[in-house]
């Protein structure tokens, strides 16, 4: 068990309101020492501030205990991924410590593959490849974007270390991420180097239907979807890899939006249709 009041320790105070789930834990040398995931509910900017004070009571962590703030910066619910970033721009002003940045796909894509390790693990899930592969896992975050869109990347699993990139964080069509992830399981599979299961993870309810995957599942044989909600800690231990960069200056700090918001959109249409009417 870890002695909470082990001091000195660099902690971590890591948000993310990029979904429906309010995540927020505090983290310390790659250990969880206390997690919130409130779930179900919208009203995000109501209750950040209560659960992080409840997060930071419960693991016995003082403000001058923080070394860093991290913070998911999307992509997902545009309001929702504000919400989040302020708090941690803000606290991070008044606590005179540095934020991070981290892609909240990245932590999703981490946890999910977490999950499902676990349940392999006990025996609730049955994955076999029978490619003969010599690659990773591969780990696809979804978040949901509407209209047939998904907030995805694509990540290779690395053990128990963070899932390293291998494509970007976007707002894609699903129907045109499948087949590009099918012309990259062909290439990999020239190389010799076919991952071993293609794991999607997070909102597959809406876009990790076996029909809408299985043009992939003819390619490799194993896909898994597997239902994923993020959880805070995952944040932290990004933070903490270094994998992303802290911001001493925390006004460079931004949301990862990937496109416009619909107000934007049309009232750049709007302005492109005054100018072409001038």
């Amino acid at each position: 068990m870890t002695n909470l009041n082990n001091e000195p320790r660099k902690r971590f105070l890591a948000l993310d309101t990029s979904t429906a789930v309010l995540g927020v834990a505090v983290t310390g040398n790659g250990e969880l020492l206390h997690e919130i995931n409130a779930s179900g509910e919208r009203n995000h900017s109501v209750h950040l501030l209560p659960i992080i004070e409840q997060a930071l009571q419960a693991s016995a962590t003082a403000a001058d205990m923080i070394g860093g703030i991290a913070v998911g910066v999307g992509p997902g619910s545009y309001t929702g991924t504000r919400i989040a970033v302020t708090a941690a721009k803000t606290l991070a002003w008044a606590w005179n410590v540095p934020v991070t940045g981290v892609s909240s796909l990245h932590a999703l894509a981490w946890g999910g593959y977490h999950a499902a390790a676990l349940q392999q693990e006990s025996g609730q899930a049955d994955v076999t490849s029978a490619n003969g592969t010599t690659g990773p896992d591969w780990i696809i975050p979804l978040i949901d974007a509407r209209r047939g869109q998904a907030y995805t990347a694509l990540f290779a699993a690395d053990g128990d270390n963070p899932p390293q990139r291998l494509a970007p964080d976007a707002i894609r069509l699903m129907a045109d991420w499948v087949r590009e992830l099918g012309e990259r399981l062909k290439d990999a599979a020239a190389e010799g180097m076919m991952p071993g299961t293609l794991w999607f993870t997070g909102d597959t309810a809406l876009h990790g239907s076996a029909e809408s995957l299985a043009p992939l599942a003819g390619i490799l044989g194993s896909v898994q979807a597997l239902p994923y909600e993020l959880e805070g800690r995952w944040t932290g231990f990004l933070a903490e890899a270094g994998i992303y960069e802290e911001c001493a200056d925390i006004h460079v700090l931004i949301p990862n939006y990937t496109q416009l918001t619909e107000a934007e959109a049309n009232l750049r249409r709007s302005s492109e249709g005054s100018l072409n009417q001038g």
